[in-house]
């Protein structure tokens, strides 16, 4: 089949965060499996291309008040992918992809419905697939057009639509004019489309209009219908309940395994630990603690510091928390609190927790091959990519049950040798610190703790087996399109 992707961003590319590494990784996974596959992605100032050359050099877009005319540049084909970028300098020549330090850019809203338009248009020229897979609310209206705007348009007549969600907290909302603005008709402005709490929901719309909705792990798909985790569309999504469902994102072994891994100090395996040791004294020197600390367990965390991820748990009880027999090692940004706790621990422990606050991908390699366990406490995590990391790397996650760390992660049993981390699912710190203090009980018997170890390195979450699960999916829609394709032929 020919699937399309559309998406915001996608490494290597485009990235602020796991969507572009899936959408990197998806294709490539389909794209092995025999499928033909596209991927749509905005031309950003970041976007690197070695060779771009113009396939399509008018795509006219209305506005209210204007045509905008963007073009489509190629940059090649990657591991059997093809990827298409939309060229629009006024609205992706920019510092950031979503908006600025101070917030988001006040024309999202247009930004990404010439976008989902230019995909479009440009499919007609390129080639119109099987099915758009869509990733998130900036391409949430391509479904939504292809159900209203294009809906007599004979080009897209045995389309299907799949839509991800990644992360339901982040919706698309824009108020009611820009309906008008983005010729768009008036009467998707209704509780049963478009409309939520007097603003127009982008990701709702996609909810209502696409064929199938999937999310990034089993856990999400249930949890994003109820109240605690639907962020207002949990009855969006119970009423279609027969076509949701949730796929496990796979991860990327090539980059993340500690056999061929660039970045740290020492190649190990399941049947050779010995270079762990080696990089955990690594670790230690990178964030400045004496080699004599490689006696204790060290507990690694790499992440944005906010409440999501956790970090109001962990500041709860951070003072008792810094007094067990440990180190800890953080690597991230985010919420100024979070990063002044962490700057404020690391003056008061030395010895003890250490704390980088930015973004750098060689050190989150080093805390990964580094550090014994990795720390995920996590409010919700629709799937959660480094607690999968830490388990190749033999480096024990801690997370709380939520989303995709539940789906991953197998409580420790010491008594049958069976089971991959500790997890809790209170959401307190006082269930953190008590999963915490287990985990490192444990870590004083060796012989068994390398038993833990070796079950999470054996695992695979490599991207084959999700990239088969959706390929069931699109194969379901083409038999579905072509059952109705079939009925609507004899009844005329």
């Amino acid at each position: 089949m020919h699937i399309a992707f559309v998406a915001s961003e996608g490494v290597p590319f485009s990235k602020t965060g796991g969507l572009a590494d899936v959408v990197g990784a998806l294709p490539r996974a389909l794209a092995a499996l025999g499928h033909q596959v596209s991927v749509y992605l905005p031309r950003y100032r970041q976007t690197k291309l070695a060779d771009p050359a113009t396939v399509v050099r008018s795509i006219t877009v209305p506005f209210d008040d204007e045509y905008r005319f963007a073009s489509v540049v190629t940059g090649g084909t990657h591991s059997g992918v093809r990827f298409y970028f939309i060229e629009y300098p006024e609205f992706f020549d920019r510092d950031g992809l979503y908006g600025t330090p101070a917030g988001d850019y006040p024309d999202n809203a247009e930004r990404f419905a010439l976008f989902s338009r230019a995909v479009l248009e440009a499919s007609k020229i390129l080639g119109v697939p099987h099915v758009f897979h869509c990733h998130d609310w900036q391409s949430a209206l391509v479904p939504v057009l292809l159900k209203t705007v294009y809906a007599d348009d004979p080009a897209f007549r045995e389309v299907s639509t799949v839509f991800t969600i990644h992360n339901m907290g982040y919706q698309g909302l824009f108020p009611p004019e820009v309906l008008p603005l983005l010729m768009l008709p008036w009467d998707l402005f209704a509780m049963s489309k478009m409309e939520f709490f007097g603003q127009v929901n982008f990701l709702k719309g996609a909810l209502v209009y696409a064929d199938y909705v999937t999310t990034v792990s089993k856990k999400y798909s249930q949890e994003i219908q109820t109240t605690e985790y639907g962020f207002g569309l949990e009855g969006v999504l119970r009423g279609r309940a027969a076509t949701v469902t949730g796929i496990l994102n796979g991860v990327d072994y090539e980059e993340w395994s500690p056999q061929t891994d660039k970045f740290i100090a020492a190649k190990y395996s399941p049947t050779d630990l010995v270079g762990k040791a080696r990089c955990k004294l690594d670790l230690l020197e990178a964030f400045g603690i004496p080699a004599s600390a490689a006696k204790l367990p060290v507990i690694g965390i790499v992440s944005r510091f906010a409440a999501q991820k956790g970090f109001d748990l962990i500041s709860q009880v951070a003072d008792r928390l810094a007094r067990e027999e440990m180190v800890l090692v953080a690597l991230g940004a985010g919420d100024k609190p979070y990063e002044e706790m962490f700057t404020r621990l690391s003056l008061q422990f030395p010895h003890g927790i250490a704390v980088k606050v930015a973004y750098d991908n060689a050190i989150a390699h080093k805390i990964e091959a580094g550090a014994d366990m990795f720390l995920m406490p996590s409010r919700y995590e629709p799937c959660g990519l480094n607690q999968i990391y830490s388990l190749k790397y033999g480096t024990v996650p801690i997370v709380r049950a939520t989303g995709g760390l539940d789906d991953t992660i197998e409580p420790w049993d010491a008594r049958t040798g069976k089971g991959t981390g500790f997890k809790f699912t209170e959401y307190s710190g006082e269930a953190l610190l008590l999963t915490v203090k287990q985990a490192l009980q444990a870590y004083r018997d060796q012989t068994s703790w390398h038993v833990l170890m070796r079950n999470g390195m054996n695992k695979d979450f490599s991207w084959s087996a999700s990239a088969r699960e959706y390929g069931k999916i699109y194969e379901r829609l083409r038999l579905t399109h072509g059952a109705v394709a079939g009925a609507e032929k004899r009844a005329v």
